[in-house]
């Protein structure tokens, strides 16, 4: 997806947000902020994103958005459980009504067997308590598995959330 089809999609859920009147935060690792930037592109934004989280290291994910640190001993920042802290976190902490976090690996390293490069986990939670985790897996390289992890993350919370 270009950098202009990411700001209409930004341009798309800003307008859904408008229309409920509501706001959206972020808690990125793998995207590095990017979700924010596209958002953040819009003019008006203001009115719809108030702030976002970049929580790259999993001692950010504590410290800024509440993730248990046994959840991350656990599971792993690249996991179900923590993309739903993650979530939940960001939505408390920032007072928003939704919320969309990211955690994933990019490459060129850091994959595994069960976690090849490409993976990337995606959260999301609304002020109702409704949570939804969703892992894909993205070809390519770093650059092209970040940009589309942000466009799925837009995309999923305009068709899943905001057009009910």
């Amino acid at each position: 997806m270009t950098e202009n089809a990411l700001f209409e999609l930004s341009k798309q859920v800003g307008q859904a947000l408008g229309l409920l009147g509501a706001t959206v935060t972020t808690a990125e690792s793998c995207t590095g902020g990017w979700i924010a930037k596209v958002i953040t592109d819009v003019p008006g934004s203001s009115a719809w994103f108030e702030r976002g989280f970049v929580t790259y290291s999993n001692q950010a994910k504590q410290q800024l958005i509440g993730v248990a640190a046994q959840t991350l001993e656990a599971y792993g920042a690249v996991s179900e459980a923590v993309v739903r802290e993650m979530a939940l976190g960001a939505l408390q902490v920032a007072q928003a009504d939704y919320a969309i976090s990211v955690s994933g690996i990019a490459g060129p390293d850091g994959g595994s067997d069960e976690k090849p490069v490409g993976t990337v986990w995606f959260g999301f939670a609304d002020k109702q308590g409704q949570t939804v985790a969703i892992t894909a897996c993205f070809a390519g390289d770093r650059d092209a598995v970040r940009r589309q992890a942000t466009e799925f993350a837009l995309q999923t919370l305009l068709n899943g959330f905001l057009k009910k």
